[in-house]
């Protein structure tokens, strides 16, 4: 019978890869070998510290024995609803990630008070920065910040981001690589500020807006208008309407359209007429709709006969309805 002496070295490192980070470290107490695979760069390229309450001193620790040029993407929290005597995450810190990890391309963080933490002090190298429930600066993102700030940015997700505003989303425009852009929750954001600040970002190819307090209709009113290169829009069906869905009609390069429940109205488009506006979208290879209840039904159905070059998908809204870009 095969014990893990048995496996190699390739086998052992993807079963380490599945177990938190404080268990890794452990696991190399156990022997010679354990400890020289817990080492192995591979293992460290992809690092999730949102399962502790992580303080500086391990953090900084972490860094500088495991992680530095190994490091690819990092998701870890803050201690925002800790109260006021909490240690946060640091200007230093922020900086000494961009110096020993010149490889970081994704960085996530939770819950995390960013107010005295210059954007300016974010690593370069980001590709994907991800913010969930964090409070920032008002200075963060406007656009009369340093351009030269994230210059390879192409992902941004603001996630029950309370601070984010119209003057924010204009002054995304400094971002000239950004191309993907998920807005949950950002319930400052008004109709006349995400049309006006779409006609600046008119570069988009992916688009997300989910749980905000903008109508579907107005949303897409705005995409129509000025994201006429967009590849995916996903966005909940609040406020959606047969003649508000219409205005993605011919949509040239629309490749991926998903509507989220589980809000209905009796204004929300019928099957028959969500296929009839598809049908105009000539590069339209996924559509999804999830959370509205036709799982099964008639609706799927039609859907799927209708586009036989489409992908359709038709499911319920998952348990963790809040990972809505996941």
């Amino acid at each position: 019978m095969a014990t893990f002496a048995d496996l190699p070295d390739s086998v052992l490192l993807e079963i380490f890869s599945y177990l938190p980070v404080r268990d890794r470290i452990r696991i190399s107490r156990v022997c010679h070998r354990w400890k020289r695979l817990v080492d192995d760069r591979w293992l460290w390229r992809h690092v999730d510290l949102t399962l502790y309450t992580m303080r500086p001193k391990v953090m900084w620790h972490l860094l500088r024995r495991y992680m530095a040029t190994r490091l690819h993407s990092l998701r870890m929290g803050g201690y925002l609803f800790s109260g006021s005597q909490a240690p946060q995450l640091s200007p230093a810190l922020m900086k000494a990630l961009g110096q020993k990890c010149p490889n970081l391309r994704r960085l996530c963080l939770h819950v995390a008070n960013l107010s005295m933490v210059p954007i300016t002090s974010l690593p370069c190298t980001l590709r994907t920065l991800e913010l969930h429930s964090c409070e920032i600066s008002m200075a963060w993102l406007l656009k009369e910040q340093d351009p030269t700030v994230l210059p390879l940015l192409e992902c941004l997700v603001l996630d029950r981001v309370p601070a984010f505003r119209d003057e924010h989303l204009q002054g995304l425009t400094r971002f000239r690589s950004l191309r993907s852009l998920v807005l949950g929750g950002t319930y400052r954001v008004t109709e006349t500020g995400l049309d006006m600040g779409l006609q600046e970002l008119s570069y988009l190819q992916r688009l997300e807006v989910l749980g905000c307090t903008l109508s579907a209709d107005s949303t897409l009113l705005a995409i129509s208008r000025h994201l006429r290169d967009v590849r995916k829009i996903r966005l909940t069906v609040r406020g959606l309407s047969a003649p508000g869905l219409s205005v993605l009609e011919g949509m040239p390069a629309l490749e991926s359209l998903c509507l989220l429940g589980p809000l209905i109205t009796p204004e929300m488009p019928s099957p028959a007429e969500i296929l009839s506006s598809c049908l105009t979208m000539p590069k339209l290879r996924v559509l999804e709709l999830q959370g509205l209840g036709w799982e099964g039904q008639e609706a799927e159905r039609i859907l799927c006969k209708g586009l036989p070059h489409c992908m359709v998908i038709v499911r319920a809204c998952p348990k963790e309805s809040m990972d809505w870009w996941m």
